[in-house]
């Protein structure tokens, strides 16, 4: 299987939609209640909300065989390098090839002066407290949040990132004394 990772346009907001109710569904399925879900995502996901997305934030979808299949949305980096991953979802049948992992790496790469990245994740949500602690995530608090009525375990973890240092090359100028 073929796919890319791309910036976000207006043209996939239906698609990514689409990737967010699908995987929202299938994660949270005996986590969260189906119509809270439903709630959340008409109110986080609406056309508006995803323009407004799109404009102040840093977008990247995958897309495979000319579909979107999972995206990741990063908020733009503060003064102190953090930033937010507000955002990773894949479609169920292309999690574990490797798209999640390009996601992350490509929003990391274009946020420049990013020094670490924050994420909250549902305590139950194993799929994506797994996957963070394997790209290297560290627990740095949990608390309980409430999400419309609806009590959460959440986990704040943090992504330190290590940028190989600029290389600099010094050219010295002078004379050589005999």
């Amino acid at each position: 299987m073929k796919w890319i990772i791309r910036k976000m346009e207006k043209e996939d907001i239906q698609q990514v939609q689409q990737v967010v109710k699908r995987s929202w569904n299938d994660t949270y399925e005996g986590i969260i209640p189906h119509k809270i879900q439903e709630s959340f995502l008409r109110s986080a996901y609406h056309d508006e909300m995803m323009l407004r997305r799109l404009e102040q934030s840093f977008i990247f979808v995958s897309e495979a065989n000319g579909k979107v299949v999972g995206f990741a949305n990063f908020s733009p980096v503060k003064e102190n390098g953090t930033t937010e991953l507000l955002a990773i979802y894949l479609l169920p049948e292309y999690q574990g090839k490797g798209i999640g992992t390009a996601l992350l790496k490509e929003g990391i790469k274009n946020l420049a002066g990013a020094k670490a990245v924050f994420v909250d994740v549902e305590k139950d949500n194993q799929i994506g407290t797994n996957f963070y602690k394997t790209k290297g995530f560290e627990i740095v608090s949990e608390f309980d949040d409430d999400f419309d009525g609806h009590i959460l375990k959440t986990v704040r973890m943090v992504l330190k990132i290590r940028r190989p240092p600029e290389t600099s090359i010094k050219v010295f100028i002078g004379r050589s004394f005999k």
